[in-house]
This record gives structure tokens, C-alpha cells and sequence, in this order.
């Protein structure tokens, strides 16, 4: 066979497998994309003042602009306030962590309320990830740290589920807030991947080793590196992990093993499921001591 029909042949054969793992790849975007809700109410929605809120477009990574809300205590505007960036979890929005609001507020606290990119009314990306809700933590903290009447030295996290994962990411690699709050936080990614791995029936030892690997090259960086069960061994500041005993999405243990690994935590157990949005009002006191105690409030 003359050597220019087998150059051809191979070259055809690694177009085929690179158009495959092309296909593959964007299958994959496809399948892990998070839904887009429309933000259901806002905060005036909420009855609060019309002048201590404020809509806002944030500069994030690549160019990208996040929306977010900025909810101002009552007071003096120009005495500078704790504040708390509050993000939500995948296929969330700003919206749906309403709730936290008012116990905040009342307390004294500024309170940022921010969409992650692919989520609610901010940017689209080609994907989305916990590296980049915490790229976008990041964006909203900087912002945040620029506006009068907030108190840069004093500023907490609040995240659910991977937004959760996301603010101890943010936590372990800047030493740059005084508390954060832990909301329905799976232990780690490639627990979680498994999951749906199997929800997808995937066989594991072909598809699913590769698409484990694969999710990893994309979003560049190891499970390992990034698991909250290893980021909060890292966070130096106090750390108020809540979970629902009735979590069916993460199980609890992923809680217990998560406050079991940070130097400061304390696990707050509540009768709830992943969602916890209905279930955090008889559990306000505690969150808002707890912010308090470590960021303080007031003038």
C-alpha cells in the first residue's frame, strides 16, 4: 500500500476521533447545562423601601456582566455597614435567596444578591461551573468593596449547593471575608458527578470514567482541588455549615464530613430538603448571631 493512502487513511481516522470527541464535548455542555429561570419577584416585591434598593451590573470575568441586587439596611446611608454577597445554587437565581433578606437587613447588614453567569438576568457563558461561581463571587465582592456606606473589612458569604461549594472555594483561596455560610453544600464534585452519571446510565467504567476526566479538563481543575470537604479544611474564617436531614439531592453525612473538616465550624441540622428556602425562618436567629458574632452589625 503506497505510504500517501496510509498518511490519508490515518489522517481520516484522527479527523473521525477528533470530530467524535468534538461531539462528545459539546453533547456534555449540553447535558450538564443548567436551567435559566426567570427571576420570579424582587426585592420590592418584598414590601422594602424603594430607595435602600438598588439594581446593579457588575463587570465579571471575560468580559462578562452579572446582575445583582443590592439591598441597603435602614440608617444613616453613609455610615459604613457589614455586608453579606449571597449567591445561590445551579439552575437558581438571585431571586430565589429573597428569603435571607430581611433577617439580614433588620440586623444591619447590606445584603448583595447576585445571578452567577448562565443564571437569572446575567451573561451567558459557554458553561458554567463551581470555579466560575466562585470567579463570580470574586467579581461581586470587588464591586461590593467599592460602593459608599459598606464596611470592606467586614463582609461575609452566603452560598447554597454549588454556590456553597463555590463561596468556600472563594473563602480557601482569599483570605478576604469574616464569615461564611454553608447552605445544602454537596462534600464533593465527583460524588455528585457519579450521581447523575447513574441517573443518566452511563456505564462507569467506559463513559463514565471519561466523562469524569473530560468535565475536568474543561472546567481546569482536579475534583480534588476544589471538593468543599477539602476547600473548608482551608477557610481560616468562622464557617455555619446547615443542611437538611432530609436532603434527597445531598445526603446529610456530606454536611457532618464537610464540618468535620474545617477548623472553625458548626453544623446546624434542620428538618428540610435541599431546597431549605421554606425551612430557614426558625433557624433566622441562629444564621443572623452567628453573621453578627463574626462580622458584626450596626454603626
Amino acid at each position: 500500500m503506497p505510504v500517501e493512502t496510509i498518511a490519508l487513511g490515518a489522517a481520516g481516522t484522527a479527523a473521525g476521533l477528533w470530530g467524535l470527541r468534538w461531539l462528545a464535548h459539546r453533547a456534555l455542555l449540553r447535558g450538564l447545562r443548567a436551567p435559566r429561570l426567570p427571576h420570579a419577584q424582587g426585592p420590592l416585591d418584598l414590601g422594602l423601601p424603594a430607595d435602600r434598593v438598588d439594581e446593579a451590573t457588575i463587570d465579571g470575568p471575560r468580559g462578562k456582566r452579572l446582575f445583582a441586587w443590592l439591598v441597603r439596611p435602614d440608617g444613616d446611608p453613609a455610615t459604613p455597614r457589614p455586608a453579606v454577597l449571597v449567591m445561590h445554587g445551579w439552575g437558581s437565581n438571585a431571586a430565589m435567596m429573597l428569603p435571607v433578606v430581611a433577617p439580614l437587613r433588620a440586623a444591619g447588614f447590606a445584603v448583595l444578591l447576585l445571578d452567577a453567569r448562565c443564571h437569572g438576568r446575567s451573561d451567558d457563558e459557554d458553561f458554567a461551573s463551581m470555579p466560575r461561581f466562585a470567579e463570580d463571587i470574586a467579581a461581586g465582592l470587588a464591586w461590593l468593596r467599592r460602593r459608599p456606606g459598606i464596611d470592606a473589612a467586614r463582609i461575609a458569604l452566603i452560598g447554597h449547593s454549588v454556590g456553597a461549594g463555590a463561596a468556600l472555594l472563594h473563602a480557601a483561596r482569599h483570605a478576604d471575608v469574616v464569615a461564611v455560610v454553608s447552605l445544602s453544600a454537596f462534600a464533593h464534585p465527583r460524588e455528585v458527578m457519579k450521581r447523575w452519571i447513574a441517573a443518566v446510565r452511563l456505564p462507569y467504567p467506559v463513559l463514565g470514567w471519561y466523562v469524569l476526566r473530560h468535565v475536568e479538563q474543561v472546567i481546569g481543575v482536579s475534583f480534588d482541588t476544589i471538593a468543599p470537604v477539602a476547600t473548608a479544611a482551608r477557610v481560616t474564617c468562622p464557617l455555619l455549615v446547615v443542611h437538611g436531614r432530609r436532603d434527597d439531592t445531598v445526603p446529610f453525612s456530606d454536611a457532618e464530613r464537610i464540618a468535620a473538616a474545617a477548623p472553625h465550624a458548626t453544623l446546624v441540622a434542620v428538618d428540610a430538603d435541599h431546597d431549605l428556602r421554606g425551612a430557614l425562618a426558625p433557624h433566622a436567629g441562629v444564621l443572623v448571631d452567628f453573621l453578627v458574632t463574626a462580622a458584626g452589625a450596626g454603626s
